[in-house]
């Protein structure tokens, strides 16, 4: 399991979000605490507190994780 820290604090960044992770195959969490989401839920995702930053958790996909992480870069926070 792979995870990152993301910003998903707006409208547009979750729906950016899901439309690119929901190009690979795969299985994708998000998590805050103990609340945790399918990533390519945008109904899940909208019912998190998205004022912190999230958990995004690589499972298991059939892409390599480098083109997964190149495609979420930009919600990445450092």
């Amino acid at each position: 399991m792979k995870t990152y820290k993301l910003d998903l604090n707006s409208i547009d960044r979750v729906k950016g979000f899901v439309k690119t992770i929901e190009k690979f195959e795969g299985y994708f969490d998000v998590a805050t605490g103990r609340y945790v989401v399918d990533a390519k839920s945008i109904m899940g995702i909208f019912s998190m507190d998205l004022s912190k930053n999230v958990e995004f958790r690589i499972l298991e996909t059939n892409a390599q994780i480098a083109e997964v992480e190149a495609a979420i870069a930009p919600y990445i926070v450092e």
